[in-house]
């Protein structure tokens, strides 16, 4: 009886022991380990997270970080890769914003406008396939949509345990596009969504209305300037190739990809007019060249401000390998006629398979776009588009669901280009679009909805980075 009774004293003392503490394998109790309380100790407690590096900024913590990730979220066995990732810490108690470009990652602080708008956390993750977060060796069809979202939706349950209030999700360009895609597969997962300047090709064969937008753009007067330019500088093709020719040599750029420096050299040209629209404001047409009087010089000077002439080399392609393949195996790219240029152009606006390495296999699957299109128009809820006026991807845009169930918007900026914001929108659809992101978040709002936080000169400057005319 008394060896009874100690087995039972033994077995509840185990069982009190494995609520507070856990048992060792030679079933030794061990005290429970406290949980951690710095914010980076909670971040590396993650599993599969670790850091690359913590930078200081006033009133933040950032963090630049690796997080393993299924190569195949299908077939998470068959091998992973370590995604990059950052963190602008504010508070745990604040909201988070869940930034993407859809390219690289910077790893610099920085804060998108709906992180500002929220005052909140943000997270920013490197889209895969863009480097250093790419599997090694690379299988290409590893890359779509669905998988991208994936490592997105994979991240946000790994931080959500910290980072517990509301979450929205946020991009430019290709990062809007990013943000559409994962509220499409995942829609439980964030409280709000906002693209900026998201370009939706439904059917990649059909571009007329870029050709539209071009007739109408800005002024009569600057259209005919810049397209003279334009024509100009294929009709003095010979002489500006033989200056392209020294460029290249003198950067130790070359054209393997491309095929060759023709190609290359009409590819920067028939980029002009659009590269312009999407980048410069209106008033930039007081700088375009005349086309007749100005030097070789001039032109090819002008060419390289607007379209760069790097844009085409190996050199300039290659960091963009990831995108060009999307392009041309889901995501479609624009073919404009430009009938302007009669027949000086040899090779028309060339398409993706262009300018991905010829060793990388692709096939276009026309119904990616048109399912996330459809899903958009019927399903989507709590979603706000922002467009600029004079913005070239802006003419095939995202049209959601509307109506008070849906509580999706979609806003124009007059005059903008592609780095219209909220910011830019007219007095009375900033302010609703100002408290739409704000109640998705979660904070309260007042009769005049603005920005919770300040204005930070270095944590809220714009993007840099120029990309070429076909990368959104």
């Amino acid at each position: 009886m008394r060896k009874a009774l100690r087995w039972l004293l033994s077995l509840v003392v185990l069982i009190g022991i494995g609520t507070a503490g856990t048992v060792s394998a030679a079933g030794a109790a061990t005290a429970a380990e406290p949980q951690a309380t710095d914010i980076k100790d909670r971040l590396l407690a993650i599993p599969g997270m670790s850091l690359i590096e913590e930078k200081p900024y006033t009133g933040y913590r950032y963090f630049v970080l690796d997080y393993t990730q299924p190569i195949d979220h299908r077939h998470p066995s068959k091998g992973t890769f370590k995604q990059r990732l950052t963190v602008l810490h504010k508070d745990t108690a604040r909201p988070t914003a869940f930034f993407t470009s859809g390219y690289n990652v910077s790893t610099n602080p920085s804060r998108s406008e709906p992180t500002r708008i929220i005052d909140g956390n943000q997270v920013s993750m490197e889209y895969r396939f863009f480097t250093p977060s790419r599997p090694e060796p690379a299988d290409w069809s590893k890359l779509d949509i669905w998988q991208a979202a994936s490592d997105q939706h994979r991240i946000f349950k790994a931080l959500k345990p910290i980072y517990d209030k509301k979450w929205v999700a946020t991009g430019g360009s290709k990062g809007g596009m990013t943000a559409t895609y994962y509220e499409r597969f995942y829609p439980r997962d964030m409280d709000g969504v906002v693209a900026y300047v998201a370009p939706n090709d439904v059917v990649n064969k059909e571009d007329s209305r870029y050709d539209e937008f071009f007739e109408t753009v800005g002024t009569e007067e600057c259209r005919a300037k810049l397209e003279a330019v334009q024509r100009e500088a294929l009709v003095r093709r010979e002489p500006l190739e033989k200056k392209y020719a020294a460029f290249a040599e003198a950067g130790g750029y070359t054209f393997k990809t491309v095929g060759n420096l023709d190609k290359a050299y009409e590819a920067v040209v028939l980029d002009l007019v659009w590269g312009f629209w999407q980048y410069q404001p209106e008033s930039a047409c007081a700088d375009v060249p005349d086309a007749k009087s100005a030097s070789d010089q001039v032109i090819f000077d002008y060419v390289d401000q607007v379209g760069g002439w790097t844009s085409y080399t190996d050199q300039g392609l290659t960091p963009y390998t990831p995108y060009y393949y999307q392009a041309g195996t889901q995501l479609g790219s624009p073919d404009i006629k430009q009938p302007w240029l009669g027949d000086l152009s040899r090779y028309g606006y060339q398409p993706p398979r262009n300018f991905v390495p010829r060793d990388i296999p692709m096939k276009f699957q026309s119904g990616a776009m048109a399912d996330v299109d459809r899903w958009v128009r019927h399903n989507a809820t709590r979603m706000l588009y922002v467009y600029g006026e004079n913005d070239p991807w802006g003419a095939e845009p995202f049209r959601p669901a509307r109506g008070a169930k849906h509580d999706s918007h979609v806003f124009t900026a007059p005059g903008a280009n592609h780095g219209a914001n909220v910011a830019g929108l007219v007095p009375a659809e900033k302010a609703k679009a100002t408290e739409r992101i704000q109640a998705w978040a979660g904070v309260s709002t007042s009769a005049s909805p603005k920005p919770l936080a300040p204005y930070d000169a270095k944590l809220d400057r714009k993007d840099e980075r120029k990309e070429l005319t076909l990368r959104p």
